[in-house]
């Protein structure tokens, strides 16, 4: 056992019906050629699955190398391809003496068929005893008349040339391929040859593609493929000269098939970081985005441009109109790509066109029946969105035909069309007036309680003139129609029998889960639906009245205090303007203080609404009646100034916010001040063309900036560097662990610490968690003092916190019994997978209602200072906060912030702190409440779509709260 390695395996096959060499030998020895395939096929799964069958060899020379069923034939080569050809010593059987000349025969057969299956069959075949008589025979059918039989006799010549001693069995073999490549007429036999030159006589490979150049054009997409291939492998071993291949690589970009025009992109941008040559690329991806139908193929051809546009900005920004094209797939996903790589190309050149697209795309999704509008429609709202914040100036294209879909019954997508208009209002004061003018027209459309909210607050902001003022009143009025809002039924007989005779109404059904407030903290909520309901008084109105009435009837009392602030902020700034006589300022303060008593009366009549007027809202809405009346004077900075002021500082924060993400994203590295500037109208051209200059020219730049990277690699390499074995102990292991994105490659250092050679030693490696070993470990021979690498494959399948295990095992010279040595375990941290993202207070929260998975973990820290500890839980966790910094700033010994990550697969991981510091146990005299000596007391909260990465965070949390000694004692 200390020889044996774990052999190669070039087929399997799945057998679960087990046969005995009895019957097998049976069935072979008979007449019927069905019984004799079915027989030879269950030899063959026997011997798949370890069994050995010597018994079976000489019934199988017997009857089954005679048959002429090809089936039989085909079967008989698997079977030798699975069988043992060697002795323990490695020294070949006897018995395959009787093989060879078999081979011999099939190798000369009349029948092209059996030719080509044995050829193809010592593709597989590694002996050079076997395979040293048959060369003549193999050369021979390079002539023969049918293709198939000269393309596998050149895949087994590649395949016997590529052995230890495969040039001295075929000493001439690639002259002869050279001969064949350049008279070949098949297009898979050319194919062929030329992989075969590539893999073992480059310069002939490169001889014969620049000779044929001119028929480039001609040849098929399998012979441009081997040829793409052949010029990635003479660039990496030549990068010097791979200005010549540019130039054949630019004229495969104009092949017809698919795969070619992917290939040559792909391998373009890989050699050349030239101007030209990268947006020869980019202009394939684009024209594949449009032309093929596959959305696989599409999602893959974004993925490049979303390399080609962080690589090579400057050249894409000239390229985003080509890539809106892919906004005509149906596909949601592939849509949603396509406006993020062209939102990120947005210049002041192109911000017109590609506004322009966009709001054609908005007025499509018009048309009832196109798929899944109202969550394109969002995606486009949120695109405009961004590209107003970039260049205001393009607000006023599309802020008009936007607010057509304020009364959209995607609730969503109105609500991103209202914050839209909301923050248009605060940054262009150009359009406010005619902004506000289409509000007051479409106003009646909106049936969304949050929507209507939102634009009652606009109006009552931003209305500052007179004629404004009085025309958001007018449309306020309309909408709230005529007051009282209910009428009792003993006023008469008529209104107890429209009572009676009102239609069932099903009953409203509220939700209790809790909601997360835009500072973290928690309340609870009530979500209504938006009906009405008849009981000891009828309400004087229906769903399908006006919208602020039908709502205020279905019990949203929030939108009632919302309308009873709008209407204190416009009578009181139209007070302060006085171009109202007295008489009708006094109306108009009656009118307002009449509605808001109504909407009081409303909620307290029992059985009149669904649900009860609560707290908050009747509070509100008495201080806005005090305010009405004239006894709150001391508030009216707060309605007119302090509300548009702090809403005000929250749009410049997220401006500042934003354009500090774009400096970061677009950030360069310095270039020393000792590095060569290399001018391209000074370069030495010696016939050169552009593209090879340009090329030439970027190179340098490239080497001249790219040894700080290199270093930077390095050093991070270094520092994931683990100990897996004592100094002490025979065998040192240490490995390099990488995290990419679906896999972890672990890069195991062995080194032999004794004076024995250490035979058969072997790499065993277990996991634990959503982790997979992909390879089967091998075994090695180390000499004394010998190193090997060896590398190990694992793939992750979520973001959980795993644990890799193992140990090395290997048998020495002098003893039989194999050797142990335990390996230190490899905690995969699950920091390796989350990433500090950006999402929006709106869809950090909808993410929060809709995650079923939450770890709620108790603050236990020895930190004394409520920043601290949150700057220590970012920094620890890998997130991004959320909450603006002006929100945390102060000592009021209390604060809650949002953090967010997203995880390389794609996970979003939500997390919100709530934090508070106590005070201390014992009274310090002097002491001052809330300073020093409480501890901090609160919980974190961990939000996520996946039970894995909630527990794991909350587990990294836990771990991570203890501060150490020096951070908790500043």
């Amino acid at each position: 056992m200390a020889n044996a390695v774990e052999k190669s395996c070039t087929m399997l096959v799945y057998n679960d019906k087990q046969a005995s060499a009895t019957e097998i030998k049976e069935a072979l020895e008979g007449n019927d050629a069905a019984a004799k395939q079915a027989a030879m096929k269950k030899a063959v799964s026997l011997l798949l699955a370890g069994e050995q069958l010597p018994q079976l060899f000489i019934t199988i020379v017997r009857y089954v190398l005679p048959s002429e069923d090809h089936t039989v034939q085909k079967l008989l080569l698997l079977y030798l391809e699975a069988i043992e050809k060697t002795d323990a010593t490695g020294k070949l059987l006897p018995e395959m003496i009787l093989i060879c000349q078999n081979l011999r025969n099939n190798l000369q057969h009349p029948n092209e068929y059996i030719r080509g299956v044995t050829l193809r069959f010592l593709c597989r075949i590694k002996e050079e005893e076997i395979l040293e008589p048959l060369i003549p025979s193999i050369l021979s059918n390079l002539e023969h008349r049918h293709s198939y039989v000269r393309r596998n006799a050149v895949l087994a010549i590649n395949s016997i040339y590529k052995l230890p001693k495969g040039e001295l069995l075929l000493a001439d073999a690639p002259e002869t391929i050279d001969r064949l490549l350049r008279q070949e007429q098949d297009l898979s036999t050319r194919r062929n040859c030329l992989a075969m030159l590539t893999n073992n006589a480059v310069d002939r490979a490169i001889r014969y593609l620049l000779d044929s150049v001119d028929q480039l054009a001609t040849w098929g997409d399998l012979l441009q493929l081997s040829a793409l291939d052949l010029i990635r492998k003479a660039c990496r071993t030549n990068p010097g000269e791979k200005g010549k291949f540019i130039k054949t690589i630019l004229l495969l970009l104009q092949s017809p098939s698919p795969a070619v025009m992917y290939e040559c992109a792909v391998t373009l941008t890989s050699l050349s970081s030239a101007p030209s040559a990268v947006r020869a690329a980019a202009n394939c991806f684009c024209s594949l985005l449009s032309t093929h139908s596959d959305n696989n193929v599409k999602l893959i051809v974004l993925d490049r441009l979303q390399e080609l546009k962080e690589k090579h900005r400057e050249v894409m920004t000239d390229m985003v109109m080509d890539t809106l094209r892919a906004l005509a797939s149906p596909s949601l996903d592939i849509r949603k790509k396509t406006l993020d790589i062209s939102l990120e190309l947005i210049t002041s050149r192109n911000i017109d066109e590609v506004v322009s697209v966009l709001k054609k795309e908005v007025v499509k999704t018009q048309n009832k029946e196109y798929d899944k509008a109202g969550d394109y429609r969002q995606m486009l709202v949120q695109a405009i969105h961004s590209c107003a914040v970039k260049f205001p100036e393009v607000a006023g294209n599309v802020v008009h035909v936007l607010m057509d879909f304020l009364g959209d019954a995607n609730t969503a997508s109105a609500l991103d069309v209202i914050f839209f208009v909301r923050e248009i209002m605060e940054t262009n004061m150009k359009l406010r007036p005619s902004v506000l003018e289409r509000l007051h027209t479409i106003f009646y459309q909106i049936r969304s309680s949050r929507v209507v909210s939102c634009a009652l607050w606009i109006m009552g902001e931003y209305c500052a003139t007179t004629v404004e003022i009085l025309a958001a009143l007018s449309t306020l009025k309309e909408a709230l129609g005529t007051v009282p809002f209910l009428t009792d039924a003993t006023e008469g007989e008529e209104v107890a029998a429209a009572s009676s005779n009102a239609a069932a109404i099903p009953p409203v059904t509220g939700s209790k889960r809790p909601a997360v407030l835009a500072d973290g903290t928690y309340a609870t909520q009530s979500a209504v639906a938006e009906v009405s309901s008849a009981g000891g008084a009828t309400a004087s109105g229906s769903a399908a009245g006006p919208n602020l009435r039908s709502l205020l009837l279905g019990g949203d009392f929030f939108l009632g205090g919302v309308i009873a602030g709008t209407l204190v902020k416009l009578l009181l700034r139209l007070s302060g303007l006085k171009d109202v006589p007295a008489s009708q300022l006094n109306t108009l303060y009656a009118e307002a203080m009449q509605y808001v008593v109504a909407a009081l009366r409303l909620g307290e009549s029992a059985g009149s609404t669904p649900t009860p007027l609560d707290a908050d809202s009747r509070d509100r809405m008495l201080l806005c009646l005090r305010v009405l009346a004239g006894q709150d004077t001391w508030s009216n900075a707060v309605w007119l100034e302090d509300c548009r002021r702090a809403f005000s500082l929250l749009t410049t924060e997220k401006q500042k916010e934003a354009n500090a993400r774009n400096a970061r994203d677009e950030a360069r590295a310095a270039v020393q001040p000792d590095d060569l500037i290399d001018f391209q109208v000074l370069k030495n051209r010696k016939g050169l063309s552009q593209l090879e200059v340009e090329d030439e020219v970027t190179s340098d730049l490239a080497r001249a900036t790219g040894y700080a990277e290199a270093a930077a690699a390095a050093s991070s390499r270094l520092n994931r560097v683990l100990q897996l074995t004592g100094l002490s102990d025979p065998v040192y292991a240490e490995a390099v662990v990488t995290v990419h994105q679906y896999d972890i490659v672990l890069d195991v250092t062995v080194t032999n610490r004794t004076n024995e050679t250490m035979q058969a030693l072997c790499l065993e490696l277990a996991t634990m968690g959503d982790l997979k070993l992909v390879e089967r470990p091998q075994n090695y021979t180390l000499a004394p003092g010998d190193t090997k690498l060896i590398r190990a494959n694992i793939k992750v399948s979520s973001t959980e916190t795993g644990v890799i295990f193992g140990n090395i095992v290997y048998e020495g010279t002098g003893y039989s019994e194999r050797s142990v040595v335990v390996l230190n375990d490899i905690h995969i941290d699950i920091m390796d997978y989350i990433s500090p993202a950006y999402c929006a207070d709106v869809q950090f929260r909808n993410m929060w209602a809709e995650f079923e998975w939450e770890n709620k973990v108790a603050i236990a820290t020895t930190f004394t200072d409520v920043a601290a500890f949150l700057q220590h839980i970012i920094s620890t966790t890998n997130m991004k906060c959320l909450t603006p910094p002006s929100a945390l700033e102060g000592e009021c010994g209390y604060l809650a912030a949002n953090l967010y990550a997203k995880s390389v697969f794609g996970e979003d991981a939500l997390v919100n702190v709530s934090v508070e510091k106590t005070q201390p146990a014992v009274a310090v005299p002097g002491a001052v409440a809330g300073q020093d000596g409480g501890r901090l007391a609160g919980y974190i909260r961990i939000r996520s779509k996946t039970q894995g990465i909630a527990l794991s965070l909350g587990d990294k949390i836990t771990l991570m709260q203890k501060a150490p000694l020096t951070t908790a004692a500043a």
